[in-house]
């Protein structure tokens, strides 16, 4: 007897983890052989969290005091010190109760969407994309509507391509750093972006996961330019947290409350003890750039190398650490490419249909997160493979 099985269990997978499973596999039988496995295939730093916040939570749990479930929205102390946060980066004044701690930006996007959308709406975003977007989306009843971009743009959307959409749609999902290219707009463009969305109605969500690591282009908040705009971001990449599960959003008034029923029954509360952390990692910005200079080393260094090993570089990755690399030139395939490039000289990293179905054949992302001598080797592997 076959029972039925529910629509969105169909979807898409989210590739990259196929990945990590087939490098980890990779990575034991490599141990046998000596060969070492060099991860170049998520976007994890590879330091953990900063001092501070292991600290912190050393003394929470010494102290005996209960861990338990928090406000649905988080403990108050973490949502005043990101409002904080937006003063200090950004000067910008936020009111903490716009602040929503969530269960990272994995748990914030169905949130978001849940509370500002309904099923059937349009959401736009630019190709090539992270995947869970689109697979959230269509898991929720909603309409991914995939703007194709130029690599003289950074792969970013442009103002005339939105303009062309006919009706507008309901939402759009914009990410300035991006993953997987690292290409960041302009405050003029990302402006001008947000200007049209508010004239148009269309709801913005604004991904800014990667702020705090850029290479010498300035970040934009949307928070300080729309306040009908929802900014999602995250302690896994700048704070280096992403095994904690804690990330928050800053929400237009009239979505607080929807959000927090939602949350309330989804996911309770992020983590007490991820919030305790994530309040302390605000106060080791020394060690986290040290982080910053150890991704720009090994963004010189794969930005001189990649192209010496037969790989084209297509757009400047002004932020984050990935570099989204061009393989036209030795392969056709980028699946294919990915598994021959694990198996012969045991380097992981991403296909670029995980991000673009329609050009990602002809693309691989690497990411330089992980520890800077992996990153010299890697270079070395990849030049002599080529």
């Amino acid at each position: 007897m076959t029972l039925k099985i529910g629509r969105a269990a169909h979807g898409q997978p989210f590739m990259v983890m196929d990945v990590i499973a087939a490098a980890n596999a990779q990575a034991a039988k490599s141990h046998q052989e000596r060969t070492r496995v060099l991860r170049m295939e998520v976007g994890q730093p590879a330091t953990g969290a900063p001092a501070g916040a292991i600290t912190a939570v050393k003394a929470a749990l010494a102290s005996g005091r209960p861990l338990g479930y928090t406000e649905a929205l988080g403990l108050p102390s973490l949502r005043a010190r990101i409002a904080q946060h937006y003063l200090d980066w950004y000067g910008l004044k936020v009111s903490p109760e716009r602040i929503a701690v969530t269960t990272g930006a994995s748990g914030a996007f169905p949130l978001a969407f849940l509370a500002a959308f309904d099923p059937g709406d349009r959401i736009a975003l630019a190709a090539p994309y992270y995947p869970p977007y689109v697979n959230i989306l269509i898991a929720l009843g909603l309409t991914p509507v995939i703007l194709e971009t130029e690599a003289e743009r950074g792969f970013q959307p442009s103002l005339s391509a939105l303009k062309r959409l006919d009706p507008p749609p309901e939402g759009l999902i914009l990410a300035s750093p991006a993953n997987p290219t690292g290409a960041m707009l302009t405050p003029e463009e990302f402006s001008a972006i947000v200007a049209w969305c508010d004239a148009e109605k269309v709801r913005l969500l604004s991904d800014e996961i990667y702020h705090g690591i850029s290479y010498g282009a300035p970040f934009t908040t949307a928070a300080a330019t729309s306040p009908n705009a929802i900014v999602v971001n995250s302690f896994s990449k700048y704070f280096s947290m992403t095994g904690w599960r804690i990330g928050w959003m800053v929400l237009p008034e009239e979505l607080v409350r929807p959000v927090e029923q939602l949350a309330q029954n989804f996911f309770i509360s992020a983590p007490h003890i991820s919030q305790i952390a994530a309040e302390a990692a605000f106060d080791c910005e020394s060690e986290l750039s040290l982080h910053i200079a150890r991704y720009r080393r090994a963004r010189a260094l794969l930005l001189e190398a990649l192209p010496r090993a037969g790989f084209r570089i297509p757009s400047s990755p002004d932020g984050a650490f990935y570099i989204y690399a061009d393989i036209g030139a030795r392969d056709e395939d980028s699946v294919r490419f990915c598994t021959r490039m694990l198996t012969e000289i045991g380097i992981a990293a991403t296909p670029g249909v995980d991000f673009d179905q329609a050009r990602g054949r002809r693309f691989v992302r690497f990411s330089y997160a992980g520890p800077e001598a992996d990153m010299q080797e890697a270079a070395e592997r990849l030049i002599r493979w080529g």
